[in-house]
């Protein structure tokens, strides 16, 4: 290899990007938790560890003994920041990004440093690199697993299940992340599947902890998708997990990384105390669906509608298929969305970036809860750009039905977005408005 890993993750951290997620000047698309995973994964010669203060490297030196493997398998890297430089440097790199911005960014990032050519970002090669689902087929015989830590114990808990069950029996994992990010829960979630877990120290901000001997065992029973039992069957899937609401009568499904999991946040909740309200429409769309909670309680309320679920997560497509499934209003799934709204009735679930493979002037009705997190950080950027892809896609005299935390007071910008908005309700915390196009 003509470089090592860290002097090519060197070269192309400065290079990198969050596009098309969002982008501000404190948001950063590769930074010293990247770093460290790669430095503690054991992939270079041992070599002394230079100094950056931008990339907060540490000033000590450190020797690693290089591992005989040639394939690495990545999960949660955010914009390429880890699989990038493995792939530049030989390595065979199978990859999981649940976001599909984080994905695009990935292969746009691969064009920026010269790894790949430019094209349609989904079609874009990158030599080395592939992208997967989170399954058992991901981690078949791995024997190093790095791992961007989520945010979600319950993410993590799915991700190191699936290793221990699929892996090589000496896979090494390295997992690590920001510091304040990071919690003593989550060596206990490892511990649940390895024998050994380990936690190296702290670098800078960033640390990184260490797993291996994967553990056989019992997983607990969990109710399948669409059905009512339960499996007693020793190795039963633990993921997606399924509950019943009894607020709403649904059985909600989730996977480790949707938000809430299998219940309902409160301010969906809020919205789906008046969703009775909303207009009876024949073509709906529920963005940002996550678990598929209000796309499900509105094609069971309209038998005839035809309903999207959409979300960039692939753990939200995931689970609101199952739940779609479990509640015996599934239509369709896939990655074709246009033909979905003309086809037939019930909830089709695709995974997308905002409404950027919806058709304009599509839509009667669109039900949303935004974000207000880009992964772990805190903005405010993310529902504008939604508000203005709903009003792409709704019908003159469609509505978008909104719900959002009343302090950040976003009724200005639906008005100037979408169109003239009114309030349907409000609490002390969320507010829904209903915006006509």
């Amino acid at each position: 290899m003509a470089s090592t890993v860290r002097e090519t993750f060197d070269a192309f951290a400065p290079r990198m990007r969050r596009r098309p997620d969002v982008e501000a000047h404190d948001l950063v698309a590769a930074d010293a938790s990247d770093r460290l995973i790669l430095e503690s994964a054991g992939l270079d010669p041992a070599r002394e560890m230079r100094t950056s203060p931008a990339l907060e490297r540490p000033q000590r030196q450190e020797s690693t003994t290089p591992a005989h493997v040639a394939s690495v398998v990545v999960v949660g890297d955010r914009y390429g920041a880890l699989a990038l430089p493995l792939a530049a440097a030989g390595f065979r790199v199978q990859v999981h990004q649940d976001a599909l911005t984080g994905e695009r960014a990935a292969r746009l990032n691969a064009v920026a440093v010269g790894l790949a050519q430019a094209s349609d970002v989904d079609s874009i090669v990158v030599p080395g690199a592939s992208w997967h689902q989170l399954d058992g087929d991901l981690f078949a015989g791995a024997t190093l697993v790095l791992i961007q830590l989520p945010r979600s114990l319950g993410a993590l808990d799915e991700i190191a299940g699936l290793i221990a069950d699929h892996a090589d029996p000496a896979v090494r994992v390295v997992a690590g992340g920001r510091v304040k990010h990071m919690t003593p829960a989550m060596n206990g979630v490892l511990a649940r599947h390895f024998g050994t877990v380990t936690a190296d120290r702290g670098v800078g901000k960033s640390r990184v902890l260490r797993a291996s001997d994967p553990q056989a065992r019992v997983r607990p029973t969990t109710e399948r998708p669409g059905t009512s039992g339960t499996s007693d069957r020793p190795g039963a899937p633990a993921w997606p997990r399924a509950e019943r609401d009894e607020a709403t009568g649904l059985t909600i499904c989730a996977h480790g990384a949707a938000f809430a999991g299998a219940g309902v946040d409160i301010g969906t909740r809020l919205l789906l105390s008046v969703l009775d309200q909303a207009p009876d429409a024949s073509q709906v769309i529920d963005l940002g669906c996550g678990t598929g909670v209000l796309a499900v309680s509105y094609a069971l309320a309209h038998p005839d509608a035809r309903v999207i679920a959409t979300d960039h997560s692939a753990a939200a497509i995931a689970s609101a298929t199952a739940t779609a499934m479990a509640n015996g209003v599934a239509a369709a799934s896939g990655s074709i969305p246009h033909s979905a709204l003309g086809g037939r009735s019930g909830v089709t679930v695709v995974r997308d970036d905002a409404l950027g493979s919806q058709p304009a002037a599509s839509a009667d009705l669109i039900l949303l809860n935004p974000p207000f997190h880009s992964g772990a950080a805190v903005t405010a950027r993310i529902a504008p750009r939604l508000f203005a892809d709903a009003a792409r896609v709704l019908r003159p005299g469609g509505e978008l039905w909104c719900v959002w935390n009343s302090h950040l007071r976003y009724r200005p910008q639906l008005e100037a977005l979408v169109g003239t908005t009114r309030q349907i309700v409000r609490n002390p915390k969320f507010t829904v408005t209903a915006s006509v196009r």
